[in-house]
């Protein structure tokens, strides 16, 4: 059987993200149309010829995320009608990823929802990074390969040669990313002991290890309103911190977070490209690092029936 061409295609949540990852596959993006009627509805068109191909469609279900998932739907309807051999859909940043389960009565678990409307329009293959909650994963029947951002994070941090380092958890559920980020980089851990009182709102109640002249980086998923994490930089300081430093891969950045950040004793704000950062909304002490070269090695593994995993080996 002839190979399969293959093909990238993007919806408009992040443009930018796509074109570095089809530059970085050694290709371009295929065109695709995408207009709105005057009421708002989405149309699209696929203009590129995709027949028997393997079709790679990015689209971050970021804000406005049922835009952006109602894109993402119809594109994959159009590639399915119009006879793609398989579809993965890229989605660098899993929107309702944080609804993974029932915390109160007569609630949705709508990271399942999502995942079901997917495989309902014909996906075959999910390729995503840095979910929430890893059982996401199992909310799919069909095959998801799950990057992570660690490495380009990484990567930047240990160039910068940090003295007195300590990675810090910004609660108890990240004490595994941050001990990750501790082994890699020889550092110490310390674990910000916070009681959410209502969505959205953090408050810290203690710092757990020593951070008492020591330059703190909070490792964390994803930054979106910024309470957790500037509440957690006020309480490093107050704790003799010497400097405050915040990683996230998703700058999620809803609300108020953007005048919050501005405000806080954070000297570099590191998050990676997963979401596109409006001007408006970047900061001088804002770092943003690309993650298409790893999304692009990905989709060409993927294509040519190699390993994935092998990536973080």
């Amino acid at each position: 059987m002839k190979e399969a061409n293959l093909k990238i295609l993007s919806g408009n949540s992040n443009k930018p993200l796509a074109e570095a990852i089809a530059k970085a596959a050694g290709t371009e993006l295929s065109p695709v149309d995408i207009r709105r009627f005057s009421d708002g509805e989405i149309s699209v068109k696929i203009l590129d010829n995709v027949r028997g191909s393997d079709v790679f469609l990015i689209q971050s279900t970021s804000n406005p995320a049922n835009d952006h998932l109602v894109e993402l739907l119809l594109m994959v309807d159009a590639l399915n009608r119009a006879s793609a051999r398989r579809i993965t859909v890229v989605i660098p940043y899993y929107g309702y990823g944080r609804q993974d389960r029932k915390v109160e009565p007569r609630v949705p678990i709508s990271a399942k929802v999502v995942a079901r409307v997917l495989e309902s329009v014909g996906i075959r293959r999910v390729l995503c990074m840095d979910l929430h909650a890893d059982q996401i994963q199992g909310f799919f029947d069909v095959p998801v390969d799950h990057l992570f951002s660690a490495p380009v994070l990484y990567e930047y941090l240990n160039k910068q040669n940090y003295p007195n380092l300590t990675i810090v958890s910004p609660d108890s559920g990240g004490a595994e990313r941050a001990r990750f980020f501790a082994k890699r980089l020889d550092a110490s851990l310390a674990i910000i002991d916070k009681r959410r009182e209502r969505a959205n709102e953090a408050d810290v109640m203690n710092i757990i290890g020593n951070v008492e002249g020591k330059t703190c980086i909070v490792i964390d998923d994803m930054i979106d309103t910024a309470g957790t994490i500037v509440k957690g930089s006020i309480a490093l300081k107050e704790n003799g911190a010497a400097k405050v430093i915040a990683a996230a891969t998703h700058g999620v950045l809803s609300g108020p977070a953007v005048e919050r950040l501005r405000e806080a004793p954070i000297e570099t704000l590191i998050i990676t490209d997963t979401i596109n950062i409006p001007e408006s909304t970047k900061m001088a002490n804002m770092k943003i690092l690309s993650v298409a070269s790893l999304f692009a090695d990905a989709i060409i593994r993927i294509h040519e029936e190699r390993s994935v995993s092998s990536l973080f080996m």
